[in-house]
């Protein structure tokens, strides 16, 4: 009878691999399943902040440090999966931001991506390379990469808006650059509204080429925003995943707005719930009107006030409940990149 031969996962490999670290080499076979997982495994964590408690920790921000001195005024939402990291999912940033009467954050430009939800107030204005727009609650802004921009105030009240940008994914692939301006705020060299008037209406001069991979509108308008889902509602059918929803669109191409964050805004109505709905994109979520719950797959439903946001991992199963009143959310995520590498998939329950 043949000795029996010992069994391969218990051979003492420990010598061996010690060899290979030395080298700087390491067994695939041992991390494997790790670095090719059967489905998508994110960190980050299905979070809620509450605009009660944010707004009021805002506020204290404003009366600590001025917006100058801080050159951003900003409270990262940081996922708990993700401490220290500044990421509110595994590849997403966001944060709030406070800028008070007369105040000016100062000017600069960086290759990160960003979109401006406006959450409260009136009276605040971003400008993007030459032009202002005014901000009001709804309003989707966009500062484009590589772009001058500056924020300030000339009303009355604070103002109040959530940043989101591509800074995991630039970060990931190292290709960050920022710039600060010389002046605190850029000199004007366009009116205000001209870019919307040029690009927004449906029109595009004839001839003209464009080379940037991001919308040449970067005020989207929440009063037209909110017009259309309300038509869209009384003729069309509720899709049962989404309820009416719409993406912000680049006029040039109808591709996203931006090449790594795709926002979107979805309304449901009263008492509507999503049927079960994931994907590989992560997401951020804005409550903007009524109360909605949303509920994740193994845990107990959150509800959701106006101005409270939630972040969504990838490939996390959910559903959004209407709870009081018509609900409009809007959502970033970073969907665009996911479909441009052949990546993005959904599933629908």
């Amino acid at each position: 009878m043949h000795d029996q031969q010992p069994r391969r996962n218990s051979v003492d490999r420990s010598e061996f691999y010690k060899e290979l670290d030395s080298l700087n080499l390491a067994p695939l076979w041992e991390v494997l399943k790790g670095l090719v997982p059967a489905d998508p495994r994110p960190v980050a964590a299905p979070y809620a902040w509450h605009w009660t408690t944010v707004r009021r920790q805002l506020l204290a921000a404003g009366a600590s440090i001025s917006a100058e001195e801080a050159e951003r005024r900003v409270l990262v939402l940081e996922n708990p999966k993700l401490k220290g990291k500044s990421q509110i999912t595994d590849t997403l940033y966001a944060g709030l931001q406070l800028i008070l009467p007369g105040e000016v954050a100062p000017a600069h430009r960086h290759t990160q991506s960003a979109l401006r939800f406006v959450l409260e107030g009136a009276g605040g204005y971003t400008a993007v390379d030459g032009e202002r727009t005014t901000m009001q609650r709804g309003d989707l802004i966009l500062t484009p990469f590589w772009t001058w921009h500056d924020h300030g105030h000339d009303g009355e009240g604070p103002v109040i808006w959530m940043d989101c940008l591509d800074v995991p994914l630039v970060g990931f692939l190292k290709t960050g650059f920022r710039e600060e301006h010389a002046a605190t705020a850029q000199t004007m060299s366009r009116p205000e509204g001209y870019s919307a008037a040029r690009y927004g209406s449906g029109l595009l001069p004839v001839g003209q080429q464009f080379g940037s991979l991001t919308s040449p509108v970067f005020n989207y308008p929440y009063s037209r925003t909110r017009e259309a889902l309300h038509r869209l509602a009384q003729t069309q059918e509720i899709d049962p995943h989404f309820g009416i929803c719409l993406r912000y669109v680049n006029p040039v191409n109808g591709d996203w707005v931006m090449p790594t964050l795709g926002p979107s805004m979805r309304l449901l109505p009263e008492g509507f719930s999503t049927s079960g709905y994931r994907s590989t994109d992560s997401a951020v979520f804005v409550l903007l009107e009524g109360e909605a719950s949303i509920e994740i797959q193994d845990q107990p439903p959150i509800t959701m006030h106006a101005n409270d946001v939630f972040a969504m991992p990838g490939w996390s199963s959910y559903r959004i409940q209407a709870l009081k009143g018509d609900c409009v959310l809007f959502s970033f995520s970073d969907r665009p990149v996911h479909e441009k590498l052949g990546l993005f998939r959904e599933e629908k329950q």
